[in-house]
């Protein structure tokens, strides 16, 4: 047999071990959602030891983000072409040699630094997670049990990452929370080769056009946005990138539809359900991201929290989103995505509304409680579905490219969502008469119900599902 031949041929995961080849994926992706948060409520201690300005202090959370978005399409394809575990382990890798590095850091240009590289590994490592877990599991119980897990880990992470940096950061340093993930990287990625079984690749050429023009538009889209929330939509860097970023995107859907082999197959679009699955994952994370960023300011600025009582705040959250993810693949087969995704919705817009209530006041119970139990019920029926509605029917030869749309639509939206926000935020406490903390509250209650809005939206594409997923649907590999 040829070394060709080997290469190309997929060695199905073992049955005692495909625990431990979910437990490696689950990790990682756990990893790479974790660090879009974790940092968060060490912001204030890194600007002390490191001298970053009010505004520049933005960018240890977006430099990540705008890399990461921006990448994700090409990580995405290039998995399908040079090998998705080839592309997990080099990205895991990139990953935690740049968590060492920020970790290390001595300056504020050396940690944006490590940031962006940490952006750089999440992206090629991102889509693969995806890709492997349904090339993994091919039986349909195994997968929709797999696809729930990861869902959970996608959601989750984001309040599992403020848990973890207020431990981190209230015990030892701002440092540990680059540094933990050190070890388990580099666990991953000697794991990965032993026991993650190669899928079949495609010996073909990237669609470098789409490549640069999908790039390129993603992330002059994604600044755009961040760059709107510090210095407004009328300053001329935030409307050149936006209309770049509109530009070249549009020139990207007209070289995808020409092109044999597109970085972004437009046949991931033809069928409803996906469809519309994609817009909710753009449009939840927009709503969602509201409650990490202005919630932990609200517990620290305003109710006066340590950034330990802050991360553990969450727990409830997060615990809901993982208890619902047990119970999804039950679910799902008896009454389809349409009602779990619709439900989950409201559950959102009833929990984001309900915190454009706040006030100066508002105790931890029931005024932060109460949403954040609807947010991680809400979210644990409304995304899992929508992971496998994805993935369920997707071509095995596209599977990376599914996997990237979706991480980008996911990571896109949030970032874009938080900009709009932030946007909100601004203009309202310019303009209100109200003086300190109420004026800070007032900019948070507007952020919030425009959050509100958005988790809105996700109730109206809801409705558009399919009641059930075709009776073939989880038996594709």
């Amino acid at each position: 047999m040829s070394q060709q031949t080997l290469d190309r041929a997929p060695a199905p995961a073992r049955p005692h071990r495909s625990g431990l080849v979910l437990a490696i994926i689950l990790t990682c992706q756990l990893m790479l959602v974790l660090d879009a948060t974790v940092m968060n409520v060490a912001l204030p201690r890194i600007q002390s030891d490191l001298g970053f300005s009010p505004t520049g202090l933005s960018w240890v959370m977006t430099a990540y983000s705008l890399v990461f978005g921006g990448l994700l399409l090409l990580g995405g394809r290039a998995g399908d072409l040079f090998g998705r575990r080839r592309m997990f382990v080099a990205g895991i890798t990139v990953f935690t040699l740049a968590s060492l590095a920020g970790g290390l850091a001595g300056s504020a240009a050396l940690l944006i630094a490590a940031r962006v590289l940490q952006g750089v590994g999440a992206a090629m490592a991102g889509p693969s997670t995806l890709a492997l877990v349904t090339t993994t599991f091919t039986e349909p119980k195994a997968r929709v049990r797999a696809l729930a897990l990861f869902s959970a880990m996608s959601s989750g992470g984001f309040a599992i990452g403020l848990i973890v940096g207020g431990l981190l950061t209230e015990w030892f340093s701002w440092r540990a929370a680059l540094f933990i993930n050190v070890p388990f990287g580099l666990a991953i990625a000697l794991l990965a080769p032993r026991f993650v079984a190669e899928p079949e690749r495609r010996r073909a050429h990237l669609d470098l056009p789409g490549a640069v023009t999908g790039t390129l538009g993603v992330g002059s889209l994604v600044f755009a946005f961040t760059h709107a929330a510090s210095d407004g939509w009328g300053n001329p860097v935030t409307l050149g990138s936006l209309a770049a970023g509109l530009a070249l995107l549009a020139g990207f859907v007209a070289i995808e539809a020409r092109t044999a082999l597109p970085l972004v197959p437009l046949r991931l679009f033809a069928d409803r359900n996906r469809s519309a699955a994609y817009v909710n994952f753009f449009l939840a994370p927009m709503a969602m991201m509201s409650m990490f960023f202005f919630l932990t300011q609200f517990m620290q600025d305003i109710r006066h929290f340590a950034a330990l009582a802050t991360g553990f705040a969450f727990l409830p959250m997060a615990a809901l989103i993982f208890t619902m993810s047990r119970l999804v693949p039950r679910l799902l087969p008896r009454y389809g995505p349409k009602p779990l995704a619709l439900t989950g919705s409201v559950l959102m817009v009833a929990g984001v509304g309900w915190l454009a209530l706040l006030t100066t006041d508002s105790t931890y119970f029931p005024a932060l409680l109460g949403p954040l139990l609807l947010m991680g019920l809400g979210g644990g029926l409304a995304f899992a579905p929508l992971n496998v509605i994805i993935m369920a029917t997707v071509p095995a030869e596209d599977a990376g490219a599914a996997g990237g749309v979706l991480q980008t639509m996911q990571q896109v939206g949030s970032t874009l969502g938080l900009g709009v926000l932030v946007t909100v935020f601004g203009s309202v406490t310019r303009s209100s008469g109200s003086t300190g903390a109420q004026l800070t509250v007032d900019g948070m209650t507007a952020a919030f119900a425009t959050a509100a809005v958005f988790a809105a939206c996700t109730v109206l594409v809801a409705l558009t599902f399919r009641r059930q997923l075709p009776a073939t649907a989880s038996a594709r590999p």
